[in-house]
C-alpha cells in the first residue's frame, strides 16, 4: 500500500495531465466543454477515478454528458498512454471516468433552501396579523393577589 499523501499527489498529477491532454491533444468536440473536478487514486496506485462535469454550449443548452462518456470510452487507452509517458512511475494506473454529481446536488439543495425561505416568509406574514386565541394575559392576577 502506498502512502495516502503520495496517492493524492499522483491523482492530482494525473488529473492535470489528462485535462491538458483533453484540451490540447485530443481533437474530440464532445470533450471541449468538459471540466475535471476531482481525481481519486486507489491505495495500491493501480486505478485513478477522474470526476468530470460537462457544461452546455450556452445557458439554455443541456450538457452532452452521454457524448462525453462515449468519448472517454473511446480515448481512455490513448489518455492512459499519455499519462504513462509523462507520469514517471513504474506502473501506469488505469483511468476510470465518472460524471460528477456534485453540481446537480448543489442545485437541488439551493432549490430546497429557496422553498424553505418562501415557506418562512409565508409563515412570517401569517404571524404578523395573528392574535392570541384567548385573553391577552392568560394568567389570573387577581387570584394570586388574594392568596397573599
Amino acid at each position: 500500500m502506498a502512502d495516502p499523501a503520495r496517492a493524492r499527489r499522483l491523482a492530482k498529477r494525473v488529473r492535470t495531465l489528462v485535462a491538458s491532454a483533453v484540451e490540447l491533444e485530443i481533437p474530440d468536440p464532445r470533450l471541449e466543454l468538459v471540466t475535471f473536478t476531482d481525481a481519486k487514486m486507489t491505495a495500491d496506485l493501480r486505478e485513478v477515478t477522474l470526476y468530470y462535469t460537462v457544461r452546455g454550449a450556452s445557458i439554455t443548452d443541456e450538457p452532452d454528458t452521454a457524448g462525453a462518456a462515449e468519448a472517454f470510452a473511446e480515448v481512455a487507452g490513448q489518455l492512459r498512454g499519455l499519462v504513462g509517458a509523462r507520469l514517471g512511475v513504474k506502473f501506469t494506473p488505469s483511468l476510470k471516468f465518472e460524471l460528477d454529481t456534485v453540481p446537480d446536488t448543489v442545485a437541488q439543495m439551493e432549490e430546497l433552501v429557496r422553498k424553505a425561505r418562501e415557506a418562512d416568509e409565508a409563515a412570517r406574514k401569517v404571524a404578523a396579523g395573528a392574535r392570541p386565541a384567548g385573553d391577552e394575559n392568560p394568567y389570573r392576577e387577581e387570584a394570586l393577589d388574594e392568596e397573599h
